[in-house]
């Protein structure tokens, strides 16, 4: 199938990746839109995956306040170069990674980070509840991991769904970002603030 330069423009328009890359996606998926841009994703995220572990020590301190000052949050967001830190893109992620937090409340970035009096808290209110619910002991491992799985998406900044697109997590955005700027693309720390909260 021949592939127009109207297809490429398209495709590019809707991705914001390369003309090349686009075009190189519409050949490998025959024309097919959705396929291509899903296959330009998993580039982007193979691309990404390799980028994590260079230096990343550049990038923004974004703050959000909200509630007339009632509540505010910093973070921290940092990438390779400080080219990119300065770019309209990545401000704006970092903007959003603040807004988002102080919509949020997460209680740290991703489940390797999480603290382990708060796991393990966890894990004993889940067990307990399944032995009230009596629930055989062979699939208590089983419903302990199911549920993490759902504490984790509510309680770990990256994989919470993104208040203003909740089809995409915030590691979503975050691989998307390393993907368009080439670089490595990390959210370093954040505190979140409200007025009368104990500390």
């Amino acid at each position: 199938m021949a592939i127009s330069a109207q297809m490429v423009k398209e495709l590019r328009d809707k991705t914001n990746a390369g003309m090349m890359d686009c075009k190189k996606a519409l050949t490998e998926t025959e024309g097919d839109m959705e396929k291509a841009a899903d296959w330009l994703r998993q580039k982007g995220l193979s691309v990404a995956a390799k980028r994590a572990g260079r230096e990343a020590s550049e990038g923004q301190i974004s703050s959000y306040i909200h509630a007339g000052g009632k509540l505010g949050v910093m973070v921290e967001v940092n990438c390779e170069t400080d080219f990119t830190g300065k770019t309209e893109e990545f401000v704006a992620f970092a903007k959003d990674v603040a807004m988002h937090i102080a919509a949020t409340n997460p209680i740290c970035i991703s489940p390797e980070e999480m603290p382990a009096e708060v796991l393990e808290r966890e894990k004993a209110i889940y067990v307990a509840q399944a032995k009230e619910q009596g629930k055989p002991e062979k699939i208590m491992d089983k419903i302990v991991e199911g549920k993490l799985k759902k504490f984790y998406a509510e309680s770990c900044l990256l994989q919470q769904a993104f208040v203003k697109d909740t089809d995409k997590t915030i590691e979503d955005l975050l691989n998307e970002l390393r993907a368009k700027t080439g670089e490595n693309v990390r959210i370093r720390r954040f505190a979140r603030f409200q007025l009368g909260e104990e500390s």
